[in-house]
């Protein structure tokens, strides 16, 4: 997630934090200012009052992503996000009941083009060729009759700033910022494009979908390797598929997917709301129940079932490219819910907590064989068990293998010598300290409660962890890297320049 006082509480809380691991009283304090509810239908709301300006910042969390697409539809989750800024039947339209005519015509033509084309090589090709400008004829009709992007213009032109959304392999969030004099706008707004959303230009955006594809995978040499990497990484569980999609999967999905897609996973149960600012929790309340209220409540969408299967040694890969070299490490790691969560966080920071961490110091620093060094612990997801990746870009002259020897060394290094006492304090500031600053601004502290609550099913774990991560020892550090950093459960993949042919 990427989002971001003078009140004397809060500078209190934030000042107890960063000195010390959260206590029961800094969680009291600050729940203070916290007031949740859940509606009827299911739906979850987080709602903070910060008086400081005249601003509320809004975060929804959908507990839908990639993970969730269905097989042959790949990037459906993420269409979906898009589709949500495409309006409803009531915003958005011209003339919405010959709209809805002219979409239905629209998908009409759409499985007969799909049906003929399925056929591969036995496709009769005239009969595509009619059938792909009858189609095309029948989406301008449709999208004459569309408002384009007026959703988006209602909230601009009332002072929303920050709008954005995104689809992760776990969740999609929606958030934006606005007046507080104006939030009755977002209520109405945010529950229309949950209650009726239509797939407005559904075709014309899935054309915008396969264009950013084109540009971040099949024209990025980096987007190819770690489509490569998590292809082989997993065997089984869906974080093996791009979140943007497969080519033959975006040309394949249909109005009528995203319509079933919503149904099943965009239900209140499955979503939080996240309301921080300039607010009275009472009047949100009571404007949730008018709003979202009309949500009607349905059953929570079935989890991902497949497990991966235990891998039983390493797996190796090249992506050719002239580009900029680069190596990438993944081990196998359990999800966010494992005992150890902190332990792999304060790894992270260890090895790669930006100038202080080992790659960085030995790798860049002092070696100077690479530009830049590395990692994630939570790759693609953590909701279901994933890998904890590393990553060097190495320096003229110097290999992706030889970086590849020196990622290892420090691992190793990180299994058999504990990390001294210096390190470890020194990292679990900089955790307390970087969560503090998340915190600071509206949107951040929005965006840290819902991901929370949706995670652990309560947002004080937010609280929570700075203790759980305070209470790492060098002894645990040790043992998790020994657990889980092992050559069985790895998958290496290079970016290297093309090979000639001989």
């Amino acid at each position: 997630m990427n989002v971001k006082r003078t009140s004397v509480w809060r500078c209190a809380v934030f000042v107890l934090l960063l000195a010390a691991p959260a206590r029961p009283q800094d969680l009291k304090a600050f729940e203070k200012s916290v007031a949740e509810f859940t509606l009827a239908n299911g739906l979850h709301f987080i709602v903070v009052e910060r008086h400081e300006a005249p601003v509320v910042s809004f975060y929804t969390y959908a507990n839908v992503g990639a993970v969730d697409d269905p097989k042959g539809r790949t990037g459906l989750a993420h269409m979906f996000e898009h589709m949500a800024f495409k309006g409803t039947d009531r915003i958005g339209s011209k003339n919405y009941p010959e709209e809805k005519k002219a979409m239905e015509a629209v998908d009409e033509v759409f499985r007969r083009l799909t049906a003929e084309r399925d056929k591969g090589p036995r496709a009769d090709k005239a009969k595509l060729g009619m059938l792909e400008k009858e189609f095309h004829a029948a989406v301008e009709k449709a999208g004459s009759l569309a408002e384009s992007n007026e959703f988006t213009r209602v909230i601009e032109e009332s002072g929303g700033v920050g709008l954005n959304a995104g689809t992760s392999a776990d969740y999609t969030a929606y958030f934006y910022s606005l007046p507080s004099n104006r939030i009755e706008l977002w209520f109405y707004l945010e529950s229309e494009r949950f209650l009726r959303p239509v797939m407005r230009e559904f075709y014309k955006e899935r054309d915008v979908v396969r264009e950013e594809r084109r540009l971040r995978t099949e024209s990025s040499p980096v987007g190819k390797l770690v489509e490569a990497f998590l292809a082989g990484a997993f065997e089984a569980h869906p974080y093996r598929r791009p979140a943007v999609g497969w080519p033959s999967d975006l040309e394949n999905i249909s109005r009528e997917d995203a319509q079933e897609f919503f149904k099943i996973y965009y239900v209140p149960a499955n979503m939080t709301m996240a309301v921080v600012g300039d607010v009275n929790p009472r009047q949100v309340r009571q404007l949730a129940e008018t709003y979202f209220g009309r949500l009607p409540k349905r059953p929570l969408p079935p989890p991902v079932t497949t497990v991966e299967p235990e891998q039983d040694g390493e797996r190796r890969m090249e992506v050719e490219s002239p580009a900029q070299p680069l190596v990438v490490l993944g081990y196998k790691k359990p999800s966010e819910l494992d005992p150890d969560r902190a332990v792999f966080d304060v790894i992270s920071s260890v090895l790669s907590g930006g100038r202080t961490g080992w790659f960085y110091k030995e790798l860049v620093r002092d070696k100077q064989i690479a530009l830049d060094a590395g990692g994630f612990p939570n790759f693609p997801g953590d909701k279901y068990p994933g890998l904890f990746l590393f990553y060097a870009f190495p320096t003229s002259g110097h290999s992706v293998a030889e970086n590849e020897t020196a990622m290892y060394t420090l691992i190793e290094k990180l299994k058999n010598e504990k990390v001294d006492t210096e390190t470890l304090n020194m990292v679990k500031t900089k955790n307390r300290a970087a969560l503090i600053r998340k915190l600071e601004g509206n949107s951040g502290l929005a965006a840290e409660l819902a991901t929370y609550y949706a995670s652990f099913n309560d947002w004080r774990q937010l609280f929570y962890s700075l203790d759980e991560i305070n209470k790492v020892t060098a002894d645990d550090v040790e043992r998790v890297a020994r657990k889980y950093f092992s050559k069985r459960d790895r998958t290496v993949a290079y970016l290297v320049a093309p090979t000639k042919d001989k």
